[in-house]
């Protein structure tokens, strides 16, 4: 898929933005924006000099919103209004970039071959300034290091053309150093590397037994539902954190329970802590990008929208600010449930899973603190698989699914993705019924082994337990088994050697 498509695509599913993207600097058309988002008032940039080495300025200042959705834009002089620049200067030419934060959004800017980085800026209106040689010629690209933001647009390119034509390497020392200038000294760019674990990380996992009660027979009502999203070091594996993002704080997200008919008010804030923006797209809506148009939602802020449930069903819903794949990943997905006039069939137990899929730069089992991969997402080459969001999650007492003998289970199943499709299956149980899809007003499935399940699909499966045991509930892509992706349901009761019995004593499967 080409760069420009690749954009197209992030800009449809959001659709904030026009659905042409133009690669390379564009001239960004007046719009009305946020306050947090205009740009402050600096000195124009000064144009590099094509007959002498000399000192050469350019101001940048961050945009979300545009075209393309992030970018740097220039401020003053020839780059005025232009999206990712091309910044041109001669070699030898002393070069010095300020960067403006245009939101108060996490960003930066680095060039890799003259070793230079912004370091971080996180608040509204925070500037920083980087200072180099330019000295060898070539064409170099400036751009954003945080995950996902180069892939959607913050990047542009410093052409350093020809050579020094008049004065000398002396005139020109002397001149930097009456400027306060001191040649920074050169270093490889860092390679990523493990940072120890985060002492006081926190546990993610939403247990599956957190369930809104049954709808039951009522006429709609008006809903208000209050989300935050939540930026939080957790425990993705012993030994090992993750910087996850979440709604409330665990994953998957609350699961939302409805009737058909009924509006939803929904309030999502984003937490003043938060790195970066973040939204909602709820694939139970009927609107512009499931609500995701009308959520991108800066640190500190809140949006609002509301929505008529039009169709029963079970539906995923997830974050979709760019780069869409990495908030998913990290833990923005849940489910909402839209029930029919007079609710469902009731049942002993009902149960809320997720799978989802991590893509780490370390590899699977790396103890520390673990960082995001863009690569490998692209790839669709996970170092994790979860289900609830850490590995083995719903292997552990506090967490594993529990229900007797007898009883009759529910279990209401969704993949966030972002990428793997799901082969559902519970080892040694069949399911009874399959609500394929999740379409709850479709004749049931009956008799089901194993289910597919497409990332921002869901399904609903009901069974009866017949005979006592520890029931293992997997992805029937069984390797995934071995990359976290696995959990537990506990049944209790007497023995059924009617249906069940050996005379040999248990031992632990390949399971």
């Amino acid at each position: 898929m080409t760069a420009a498509l690749f954009f197209g695509f992030l800009v449809l599913i959001v659709a904030l933005l026009p659905i042409s993207i133009q690669v390379g600097p564009t001239e960004i058309e007046a719009q009305e924006t946020p306050q947090s988002q205009q740009p402050i008032t600096v000195a124009q940039a000064e144009t590099s000099d094509s007959t002498a080495g000399g000192i050469v300025e350019f101001t940048l200042i961050t945009q979300l919103g545009g075209v393309p959705p992030m970018a740097f834009v220039g401020v003053g002089g020839d780059i005025d209004g232009v999206a990712n620049p091309e910044l041109v200067v001669n070699q030898g030419d002393f070069v010095r970039i300020t960067v403006i934060n245009g939101d108060p959004t996490l960003h930066d800017l680095r060039i890799d071959e003259f070793s230079v980085h912004t370091g971080e800026l996180l608040q509204d209106e925070q500037t920083a300034t980087v200072e180099f040689v330019a000295s060898q010629p070539g064409t170099f690209t400036y751009y954003c290091t945080v995950p996902g933001h180069r892939e959607v647009g913050m990047e542009g390119l410093l052409r350093v053309v020809g050579a020094v034509t008049v004065g000398d390497d002396s005139e020109l020392d002397a001149s930097l150093e009456d400027d306060g200038y001191t040649a920074p000294e050169s270093e490889p760019v860092a390679t990523p590397s493990t940072a120890p674990a985060v002492e006081d990380a926190v546990s993610i996992v939403r247990n599956p037994a957190d369930i809104p009660p049954p709808i039951g027979d009522r006429g709609p009502q008006h809903l208000v539902v209050e989300m935050t999203a939540v930026e939080v070091n957790g425990i993705l594996d012993d030994g090992t954190t993750y910087r996850y993002m979440t709604f409330d704080g665990q994953v998957p997200g609350p699961m939302l329970r409805m009737r058909i008919g009924d509006t939803m008010e929904l309030h999502l804030r984003n937490e003043m802590e938060s790195y970066l923006p973040h939204s909602i797209d709820l694939h139970a809506v009927t609107g512009p990008g499931g609500g995701a148009a009308f959520t991108q939602t800066l640190a500190g802020e809140t949006s609002v929208f509301s929505f008529k449930a039009l169709q029963p069903g079970l539906y995923v819903y997830h974050c979709a600010t760019a780069s869409i794949g990495h908030h998913i990943s990290s833990g923005m997905y849940g489910m909402i449930l839209v029930e029919p006039v007079g609710g469902l069939p009731e049942v002993d137990h009902e149960f809320y899973v997720m799978q989802g899929e991590i893509y780490t730069a370390q590899d699977f089992g790396t103890e520390g603190h673990l960082d995001f991969s863009h690569e490998k997402m692209l790839d669709e080459d996970a170092e994790y698989f979860v289900f609830n969001g850490s590995a083995g999650a719903l292997t552990q007492d506090e967490y594993a699914l529990r229900a007797k003998v007898g009883e009759s289970v529910r279990i209401y199943f969704g993949v966030g993705g972002p990428n793997a499709i799901s082969s559902f299956h519970v080892i040694g149980e069949i399911f009874d019924r399959v609500y394929d899809q999740a379409s709850l007003t479709s004749t049931p499935l009956t008799d089901v082994q194993t289910t597919l399940v497409p990332p921002g699909g869901s399904t609903v499966v009901e069974f009866t337990l017949d005979v006592p045991g520890r029931y293992i509930l997997v992805d029937h892509a069984l390797s995934r088994l071995e990359r976290g992706l696995v959990g537990y349901l506990y049944a209790e009761g007497e023995e059924n050697p009617a249906i069940f019995s050996s005379q040999n004593t248990p031992e632990e499967s390949g399971h």
